[in-house]
């Protein structure tokens, strides 16, 4: 199995979705807002075209008719010429194409002769008698077709300031009849051009393609932020995992290499222990031997019974961490465990100047624990303090509830020499200790001891302003 390092796991981000997909989806918002409201306005344009374009030429047919009725055909019977110059006519005529168009939102009405593009009459006085301003248009509907053109200036642009008026016009060109049966070919007399204004209709067509825009830019912006929540949420929870991920493996893979420096600790220590026994049983048999013949050299044996006695200590430091035993949970007050801690180890902090101050919480209730264990575990913190204090110093063991009330906790601090930063990040960790003469196996230990306790430990200290060490374990 291939091992990665702690400093490659922590430096491999997870992949950063938010960005992608917000400015993604803000792209999609902004593309699918234009292009729907482009679509709905388009088709309302269309369908207005249609309708305004049907009803113009409903409207010219209208008129149409009515001039032949109203107009020509008065003429006819009077055996009288149509001469539209003539004021009587104009007049007359005029009075028939406003009475046709009243009510009927007609911008202008124009009739072109036959002949010679001119203008014969036009709602619009100052158009009469010119020339040539019939165009396509007009031939195409002197040959019989109805024509509509619709000229138009108007935009969302138009809204902004200085950008002109918005403006649109149906211009509607059908022939001018004769009706049967004066004429059964129904011959082309000349050309009505009506003119209906649409600015009102293409100006609110273009309010409603804004409102439109904004609509969906607004329903489509709240789904953005929405969804940008979401991603965002989603990407935190995954670089949570991620990083859980990495813990985990960095855990597995410092198990991993506990569990074979186990083994291997337990089967040499196993090795060890019982030939130190026989040494140290040897030795002590040699010194009273050797105390009856060479006194002088009595001394020598018992730095061997020493030396086997320490020796002896750190087998069963390295047996406790290679082989811990599974806690005998008992109903206990760490009260008791700590006072007969303290008692135990009195005489030793009176030899080295250290005072003891306890401040124990008496109304502390039990909680599930192994009382042999919780004593090794403050023994071997309170070692550690009494070892970080060589010119004497003070203790302070606190116990209480915690904030929430569902903690016990314990505190043992010193006003030792302290630790470094870095000494502080792998307190916990097998074989590191800053002692020449240590094994660094002691707060491993008691790591183990409150892990097994489903507890929590943890260390607040300072290079030169001491050590605090707090446990905390459930009720």
């Amino acid at each position: 199995m291939e091992n990665n390092a702690p400093g490659d796991m922590i430096s491999a981000k997870p992949f950063r979705l938010v960005k992608f997909f917000s400015f993604t989806s803000l792209a999609v918002i902004i593309v699918t807002s234009l292009v729907l409201s482009l679509l709905i306005s388009n088709y309302t344009k269309n369908v207005l075209l249609q309708r305004s374009e049907a009803y113009n030429l409903v409207l010219a047919e209208n008129v149409s008719h009515q001039i032949f009725q109203q107009f020509v055909l008065p003429l006819a019977l009077q055996n009288r010429q149509i001469a539209v110059e003539d004021p009587r006519q104009f007049k007359q005529l005029d009075k028939v194409v406003r009475s046709a168009t009243h009510g009927m939102n007609v911008h202008s009405v124009t009739i072109f002769s036959k002949k010679e593009n001119q203008i014969s009459y036009s709602t619009i006085s100052d158009l009469v008698g010119e020339k040539g301003l019939g165009q396509v248009e007009y031939e195409r509907a002197l040959n019989g077709e109805n024509v509509s053109v619709l000229r138009l200036n108007g935009s969302l642009l138009n809204f902004l300031p200085g950008m002109g008026d918005i403006t649109c016009q149906l211009r509607t060109f059908i022939p001018l009849r004769k009706e049967k049966p004066f004429s059964p070919t129904r011959d082309v007399m000349g050309v009505i051009e009506i003119v209906q204004d649409l600015t009102d209709d293409l100006e609110a067509l273009i309010r409603l393609q804004a409102w439109i825009i904004f609509t969906s830019l607004t329903i489509m912006g709240g789904l953005f932020l929405a969804l940008r929540f979401i991603v965002a949420r989603a990407d935190r929870i995954i670089e949570a995992r991620t990083e859980e991920r990495r813990k985990l493996e960095v855990k597995l893979n410092h198990s991993q290499r506990l569990a074979s420096l186990g083994k291997m600790v337990a089967s040499v220590a196993h090795e060890i222990k019982n030939p130190l026994g026989i040494i140290r049983s040897t030795a002590e048999i040699l010194g009273k031997r050797v105390g009856k013949v060479a006194p002088e050299n009595s001394h020598l044996a018992e730095i061997i019974v020493q030396e086997t006695t320490r020796l002896d200590g750190i087998v069963r430091e390295f047996l406790d961490f290679a082989r811990p035993q599974q806690p005998r949970l008992k109903p206990l007050l760490i009260n008791d465990v700590l006072a007969r801690v303290t008692d135990f180890m009195a005489p030793e902090f009176g030899k080295r100047n250290i005072e003891i101050k306890r401040n124990f919480d008496p109304a502390l209730p039990h909680i599930q624990g192994d009382f042999d264990q919780l004593y090794q575990a403050c023994m071997n913190i309170l070692v550690n303090a009494m070892q970080a204090m060589p010119n004497g110093g003070t203790i302070f063991i606190t116990t209480g509830l915690a904030i929430d009330r569902k903690k016990v906790f314990l505190s043992i601090a010193d006003t030792g020499t302290g630790m470094s930063e870095e000494m502080l990040a792998q307190i916990f960790l097998p074989f590191v200790t800053s002692k020449s003469r240590g094994t660094g196996l002691g707060l491993a230990i008691v790591k183990n001891i409150v892990d097994n306790h489903h507890g929590v430990i943890s260390v607040v200290s300072r290079q030169g302003e001491g050590a605090e060490f707090i446990m905390e374990f459930q009720l």
